[in-house]
């Protein structure tokens, strides 16, 4: 391997010749062995940081506090990376110390030494155009770094509500299909009233479809932008009128309608909406992984369980029980959203413990909701997929139960009062009858009066 030279503020030290990175992203690779998890892994989150030193570049230019070819040369570094291009090599770990400033530098060095190479300059040949002095003119990781979470975030909401509108629909489909399938309900594990399978369905898809306008609520709220506070929010070395240029040309490159913060200090030190929209990502997780341990339980058996739907079998469930089929895709959702539990909590404690003008704890905030995001969008896709298309009902069985169960002597109760009713349904259970013989061995009811009533019980809601 050849090298490059090149000098921070700590000495030289010496970078492989074909590296878009430099001296300060060196430093950070030998200091966070951590994770294992470079910031190449979220290309949302290096989509953004071109986005937002483009925008920056463009602002400068506007201002005429940056040479135009030297703007013009970042841009287009900047347009090649949110193409999809040199991903590779934003490559320090997503944990790491200094609130963020490795992975900012890591993308100023990058984004210098392509424009160097559109300007016909070598690689870290930088007194013609500098990672700091140009790339990041007018700027801080402090506002840079949120900034870019947030726009990385608002891409992760996008692409989470798209695969749960698609699990929703898919949810309502089969609600569609199973809507003349009979059977019980269960309140605390025990026979409740009659329903449908369909309207158990159906309301999977209603609990979804109500997160999903929570997450884009939540998405609205990191449009609020802190660009221009520079290190702690006064400012400090940005142009007069940089802040307004740059959120304008930013909100143009996004696409998105973002709104300067109304307090700079305030939104440097505060990653509230970090929190809230890590809960709202808990939220989401807890009521899939609810409905994915519904379905598990439905599905159990297939001979001593529930057994009211059978999941699609997608492999081998044990390596010594023949024919044994597990629920691994519903499985694999509830832990996605343990995992999402415990992020939370990390965000949470990171949030807690940022200190005074800054929060330090960005980078695992950052790390924490991104990684969230990618494994329930992920985890949605293979529910819809892989699970809930191919789900079947076992109508005979849940039509026998429905038939037999106490609990249609529910229905009785408008007709014969809660008492009788009560009695109704001791009888059936205590003398293995169904509830219409029960109720006509009593006295209280003519068959066909009875069969009215429950028949319509057991099949209402269709």
């Amino acid at each position: 391997m050849t090298y490059r030279l090149e000098s921070d503020s700590l000495g030289s030290i010496r970078i492989p010749a074909d590296a878009l990175w430099g001296a300060h992203t060196a430093r950070a690779l030998d200091n966070f062995p951590i994770s294992g998890i470079p910031v190449s892994r979220y290309p949302g989150l290096v989509v953004a940081l071109a986005q937002v030193k483009r925008a920056a570049a463009r602002a400068n230019s506007s201002l005429g506090v940056l040479n135009p070819a030297v703007a013009n040369a970042i841009s287009r570094a900047c347009r090649d990376i949110e193409e999809g291009h040199h991903h590779q090599h934003f490559c320090v770990d997503m944990i790491q110390g200094g609130a963020g400033t490795s992975t900012n530098m890591n993308a100023n060095e990058v984004i210098a030494n392509l424009a160097l190479e559109t300007m016909g300059h070598p690689r870290g040949n930088y007194q013609h155009l500098h990672p700091i002095d140009h790339v990041n003119k007018c700027q801080s990781t402090n506002d840079v770094y949120p900034t870019a979470i947030k726009l990385a975030l608002i891409t992760a909401v996008q692409e989470l509500d798209h695969e749960l509108g698609l699990l929703t629909e898919s949810m309502r489909e089969k609600g569609v299909a199973f809507a003349h399938v009979a059977k019980i309900g269960r309140t605390q594990l025990q026979d409740a009233v009659p329903m449908t399978l369909g309207q158990e369905f159906g309301a999977f898809a209603a609990t979804i479809e109500e997160d999903r306008c929570r997450l884009r609520e939540s998405a609205a709220l990191m449009l609020e932008c802190s660009l221009g506070a520079t290190a702690i929010g006064t400012g400090i070395t940005a142009e007069p009128g940089y802040r307004e240029r740059v959120i304008e040309t930013l909100a143009e490159i996004a696409g998105l309608p973002l709104v300067p913060a109304a307090d700079l200090l305030e939104a440097t030190s505060d990653v509230g909406v970090f929190m809230h929209v890590s809960g709202i990502l808990k939220r989401s997780a807890i009521k899939i992984s609810k409905i994915s341990s519904d379905l598990r339980l439905l599905s159990s058996g297939p001979q001593n369980g529930f057994g009211e739907i059978q999941l699609p079998p997608r492999q081998a469930g044990s390596s010594i029980m023949p024919g044994k089929v597990n629920p691994v895709i519903p499985e694999t959702l509830n832990q996605i959203a343990f995992a999402i539990a415990g992020a939370d909590t990390t965000v949470t404690m990171a949030a807690d413990n940022g200190q005074l003008q800054l929060n330090a704890f960005e980078p695992v905030i950052a790390h924490a909701l991104l990684q969230g995001f990618s494994w329930l969008t992920k985890g949605a896709r293979i529910l819809r997929t892989h699970c809930i298309q191919g789900i079947t009902a076992n109508e005979e069985l849940l039509g026998g139960r429905a038939a037999g169960s106490a609990g249609l002597a529910t229905a009785l109760i408008p007709t014969l009062g809660y008492a009788a009713a009560a009695e109704v349904a001791n009888k059936a259970l205590t003398g293995r009858v169904t509830v219409i013989d029960a109720v006509t061995s009593m006295g209280l009811m003519e068959r066909d009066a009875a069969a009215l009533i429950l028949g319509g019980a057991s099949t209402r809601g269709r």
